[in-house]
């Protein structure tokens, strides 16, 4: 999240996995010497980036060092620094880090409501909790339930019957994973198709291990009727996947 904001901010891109991993490596050692993992320092990152105009490494760099120096050799200076002053310093990276447009009535009112829903529950837990990180995994698996109740309502076939009435091609449109592939088992008519039926998976994509299990349960239906099943259009990936595991599930 820090990465993303300091991106925009600065116009450029970063690698958020290395970040991730350096950041991950340096949690393990900091265990080892006693001390906290701890995460991105938003409030920091926003006063050196936005008001300091950091740019560079070297920021980072000196930032890290600065708080080590703080927070060691100077602590007992540092305690003597007023609440309230460090209280106002907090406010005001507070007021710089919002996005004052998200929050307007006008952008409100043309947002979709999970998408409001994310953001009031995020800041609502954060609040009632005095945790961020419990805030954020909360909006996250909040955001997590609703795309897939989306996405789940997404998926459709597309039926064509031949003209000689022996044959049915179904076209899978949308993404098959969990929350979609139990709706697409219950879309053929396992009883009345003739005796050829195709599959066309052109546009769809197999996302999970579920998936694969429901083609492979749908194919078994048309079996037990004596309908022979042919599953076509498969991506690279989709392909591969598929391959894989279909049959041993």
């Amino acid at each position: 999240m820090t990465a993303k904001l300091v991106d925009e901010i600065t116009d450029s891109h970063s690698q958020m996995s290395r970040e991730s991993w350096g950041q991950g490596v340096a949690n393990l050692c900091t265990g080892f010497y006693g001390g906290i993992a701890g995460c991105a320092m938003i409030g920091q990152t926003i006063v050196n980036v936005e008001l300091g105009q950091a740019r560079t490494r070297i920021s980072t760099l000196s930032a890290g060092l600065a708080l080590l120096l703080l927070v060691t050799s100077l602590s007992h200076i540092m305690a003597k620094i007023p609440m309230v002053v460090l209280a106002g310093i907090m406010m005001i990276v507070a007021l710089k880090i919002i996005n004052w447009h998200s929050i307007r009535p006008s952008t409100l009112k043309r947002m979709p409501l999970s998408e409001t829903l994310v953001m009031v529950t995020t800041i609502g837990i954060t609040v009632w909790t005095s945790n961020l990180a419990i805030g954020i995994v909360s909006g996250v698996l909040l955001a997590i339930a609703l795309f897939a109740r989306r996405a789940a309502n997404v998926i459709r076939a597309v039926r064509t019957i031949g003209d000689d009435g022996q044959q049915v091609r179904d076209e899978i449109h949308g993404p098959l994973f969990f929350g979609s592939s139990n709706e697409i088992v219950e879309r053929f008519c396992y009883a009345e198709d003739p005796p050829h039926v195709t599959i066309d998976l052109t546009h769809s994509q197999i996302l999970d291990v579920s998936s694969i299990a429901a083609l492979d349960a749908i194919q078994t239906k048309y079996h037990n009727k004596g309908i022979t099943v042919t599953r076509v259009g498969f991506d690279q990936r989709s392909g591969e996947f598929h391959g894989r595991f279909t049959g041993k599930i």
